[in-house]
């Protein structure tokens, strides 16, 4: 058994390994010793090599914050009072760096690299001094350039706007704008409204705010939220874009400051951020109902809202803004949500506006974290729909209907309440008999999101097909004609994957699949070419292939089948239960052709363009769709590498760290695939690769499935056979205690995964170390595993013993201490059929031969003498005779044998 190791030695190991340029392993050195030390004194100088190491890696606040503890023991200390002044420089707090270098200086005055480095400090204190003075002429030269209503050179002007842009970006830019009375010049542009001098004035703005929460406190105060909200409703799209950009740096400015522990001067003169938080959003929230504000100001303020209201993550606590936002405005957003185009007196909106009220509703309402807040939101819904519905004649009937159809495209279960008030569906089925053309496709609107249900379906079908035929057939408008033919298709498409639950008859579906096609241009957005050669499938609802991912996700099969027990099917016959039928089209030779088709015409640019873009109609719903696709997508082994060529690669990585825990499983599932079979370094070229790891580590968790754990397994050997830098991810990750977990699995495939995963990782010097932690039995299984009937397991095991003995030669000497049956086991490795496994097994013999003598005695005092003899006279297998002689040479060595001049 090895001595305990002490603080002095591993002290000495860090000052090596510091020595030798490996700074991260000389930083876990002397963290280790610190846990063993106890003397102050002893502490200080440990504190002080971790601020060196830290220094080299590059993180100054730690650095800055073990040279602090290091002087707090001794005021003295002149190597800490150094590094902490190189860190504070890094920091850009000059002053206490100079105050430190001072120090220095009074306590050793003789020190040239003290003398040198106060020097070169004053230098480049001086430089930035100069530089701020010719910058404060500059921004003065520039304000009076662009304020000057004479200036006629437009050129002039325009450098003098960009430079000021560029100026503010820089921090120490920004601060001389900020402090040379730039924010009341900049509100002098904006009230120019004019739209080159107002765009300057807000992308100036935005770096002033950026990252600065004092600052943009004192900005808001001085500009007023009302200034800024009515700049974003203004008519020019790109100076409400700006302004939306602005606000919403000021949002995460703000936001950063409720959540960070500010340390230094900022902190001091910022109040809380939440009054300004809430200021602003409510501003924006009026905003949705002003009359006067445009339309694409409209919808940046919804996408505003989207971004900035909802938590990013359910790991936060705090929900109190969404809270907030419903109590006090969500009859504002139900309001652009309600709005119909076309209608008196009804609000400017864009196409895009009603989605995007959509998706605001279903991030307030994910938002929510009982059933009490959850409750409260139905009844302001039900409310705010009764107050429309009753008493308000037919334009308030619409208005109530058009807001049923919004929420049903975002909160569904909000829009499924509201849709069973009295009076709703009946009102619908009655205007899409209207006369009127936009009252008929507001309720065929409301019909084809009230068909998803399919409980709900089965009422529509009864009462409200035949209506969608006649409009299909008469109406004059195609948009009309297209929704009736979309509503017709989801009604169809309601049985889901249960063929016997066709709503309609197999020659009636056969009909409405050609009627699609004629209006494929129409309903997929210019893009019908391509779905045209997809088959028909789940009843042929091709119209559906670009504007429903939903139905498309079925016609790839992508949702997740559980076959039925066949036991179970026997007792539903006998009992005359229904059993749900497969759909002739769903088996998988015709998913392969359709996926093969629709890989041909495209798709993933199409999706990972989705990915890409900030569209807020992406919800976390949508994403999961998505990522159901992608994993249809790389089932076959052969399609992955057109899959990655197309972006496919690429998309994924978001989509398996954001939205919903079944998506980001699904997502990682197919990275997962893609990294299996492709080379990971192709795959995800430079620091993409490491964003894998990751989703992959999601995969080992134990919820997860068997065939997930094992693609997951399988996908880090790769990875972790590829870089020491990726085994580092991968142990950064915690994954090791996983991948041991899944070496006890019962499954012998996880199991041999992980010993494989496990013999990749055993190449990294800390997954050495824990082979020999104390109580630990990692070892012990390998030595068994290596053992094991199966010979994939065998070879995995083996492998991993013969990487551990030749890195980490102290593993050598532990061999024979774990069990009584090692040398058995290393015999039988030696005596196998298999040339691989005797090499192994000679390789770790050879290991254990070379690390001590005591464990050579007891190799040649077994049969493993004889074994080595006959084995390095063997001509056919060389590497493995190779391993036997040098075995046998130090064992002659130690005196234990004779030479035999027979051997080479």
């Amino acid at each position: 058994m090895e001595e305990s190791v002490t603080a002095e030695q591993l002290r000495a190991r860090g000052n090596a390994l510091f020595q030798a340029g490996d700074h991260a392993a000389a930083l876990a050195a002397y963290t280790e010793a610190l846990s063993l030390s106890e003397a102050p004194s002893e502490r200080a100088v440990l504190h002080r090599n971790r601020a060196a190491c830290y220094l080299k890696l590059e993180d100054y606040t730690k650095a800055e914050a073990d040279a602090t503890k290091a002087i707090a023991v001794d005021g003295r200390d002149v190597k800490a009072l150094f590094r902490r002044s190189q860190a504070l420089q890094q920091l850009g707090r000059m002053d206490q760096a100079v105050s430190d270098l001072q120090r220095c200086l009074s306590l050793e005055p003789r020190n040239k690299a003290f003398q040198e480095a106060l020097r070169a400090l004053g230098s480049s204190m001086h430089e930035k001094m100069k530089a701020l003075s010719c910058t404060d002429s500059k921004v003065e030269q520039m304000f009076q350039i662009l304020l000057d209503l004479e200036e006629k050179d437009v050129d002039k002007k325009q450098k003098a706007a960009q430079n000021l842009i560029v100026l503010a970006r820089e921090e120490a830019g920004a601060e001389k704008i900020f402090q040379s009375d730039g924010v009341r010049l900049l509100m002098q542009l904006l009230d120019t409204a004019k739209a080159d001098l107002m765009l300057a004035a807000l992308r100036t703005l935005v770096g002033l705010c950026s990252g600065h929460r004092s600052r943009t406190t004192a900005i808001l105060a001085e500009l007023g939220a009302p200034r800024l909200a009515a700049v974003l409703g203004v008519e020019h799209e790109q100076v409400s874009l700006a302004a939306c950009n602005l606000l919403h740096v000021m949002f995460d400015s703000l936001k950063e400051g409720l959540q960070k522990d500010f340390r230094g001067k900022e902190d001091a003169v910022v109040l809380d951020s939440s009054k300004d938080l809430k200021l602003l959003i409510k501003h924006l929230l009026e905003l949705l109902v002003l009359e006067g504000a445009s339309a694409h100001g409209r919808d940046n303020a919804l996408n505003l809202l989207i971004k900035v209201v909802p938590r990013k993550s359910p790991k936060e606590t705090n929900n109190s803004l969404s809270l907030w936002v419903i109590d006090q405005g969500l009859k504002k957003i139900l309001e652009v949500g309600s709005t119909v185009c076309g209608s008196s007196g009804s609000l400017p909106v864009t196409e895009n506006s009603r989605m995007s009220t959509s998706v605001l509703l279903s991030k307030l309402y994910e938002d929510l974290k009982c059933d009490a807040e959850r409750e409260n939101f139905h009844r302001l819904c039900e409310d705010y729909v009764r107050s429309w519905f009753e008493g308000h004649e037919l334009p308030g009937k619409l208005r109530a209907i058009q807001t049923v159809s919004c929420l049903l495209q975002g909160p569904s279960d909000a829009g499924n309440r509201v849709l069973e008030l009295e009076g709703i569906m009946d009102s619908v089925l009655s205007l899409c008999a209207s006369v009127c053309e936009a009252h008929q496709l507001v309720a065929v609107e409301a019909l084809i999101h009230a068909a998803d249900k399919a409980k709900r379906a089965s009422f529509i079908t009864a009462n409200g097909v035949n209506l969608l035929k006649e409009i299909y057939k008469h109406s004059e408008r195609d948009s009309i004609r297209i929704r009736a033919l979309v509503g017709l298709c989801k009604l169809g498409s309601a049985g889901g994957t249960d063929f016997s639950m066709k709503q309609f008859a197999e020659g009636s579906t056969m009909k409405l699949a050609k009627q699609c096609r004629k209006c494929q241009g129409g309903v997929c957005g210019g893009q019908g070419s391509n779905a045209g050669h997809v088959p028909a499938g789940q009843g042929a609802y091709q119209e559906l292939w670009d504007g429903h991912p939903g139905t498309r996700e079925m016609c790839w099969s992508s949702y997740d089948h559980e076959e039925p027990d066949p036991q179970m099917l026997e007792l539903a016959k006998y009992a005359k239960q229904h059993i749900p039928e497969q759909h002739p089209k769903d088996k998988p030779e015709f998913v392969k052709r359709r996926v093969r088709k629709l890989l041909t015409a495209g798709v993933v640019s199409a999706l990972a363009c989705m990915v890409k873009s900030e569209n807020p109609a992406l919800t976390s719903s949508c994403r999961e769709l998505i990522s159901r696709v992608f994993l249809a997508l790389v089932e076959e082994a052969e399609d992955r590498g057109g899959v990655v060529a197309q972006g496919g690669g690429k998309a994924l990585i978001p989509l398996s760290l954001e939205g919903t825990e079944v998506g980001q499983t699904k997502a990682a599932q197919a990275l997962a695939k893609i990294t299996i079979t492709s080379n990971p370094e192709m795959a995800f070229p430079g620091e993409r690769i490491y964003e894998v790891v990751r989703p992959l580590v999601s995969l080992l968790h134990l919820q997860r499935t068997g065939l997930e754990n094992f693609e997951g397994l399988m996908a880090l050997t790769n990875l972790a056979g590829i870089s020491e830098r990726l085994r580092q991810k991968i142990l950064k990750e915690r994954a090791v205690p996983m991948i041991e977990g899944y070496m006890f699995e019962e499954h012998e495939l996880i199991r041999l995964a992980a010993t494989e995963c496990m013999c990749n990782m055993a190449m990294s010097k800390e997954v050495q170390e824990m082979f020999l932690a104390e109580g630990s039995d990692r070892l012990k299984l390998m030595v068994l595993y290596s053992g094991e009937e199966d010979e994939k397991l065998q070879r995995a095991a083996s492998g991993t013993l013969a990487m551990l003995t030749t890195l980490h030669p102290p593993i050598c000497k532990r061999i024979p201490q774990v069990t009584v049956h090692w040398l058995e086991i290393l015999q039988a490795l030696l005596l196998s059929p298999s040339a691989e496994l005797q090499h192994r097994g000679a390789v770790v013999v050879m290991n254990m031969m070379a690390a001590a003598r005591e464990v050579a005695e007891q190799l040649i005092a077994s049969e493993m003498l004889e074994i080595l003899s006959v084995l390095a006279k063997d001509k056919d297998k060389p590497r493995v005779a190779q391993a036997a002689q040098e075995s046998l040479a130090h064992a002659v060595a130690y005196g234990l044998i004779k030479p035999n001049p027979g051997l080479a």
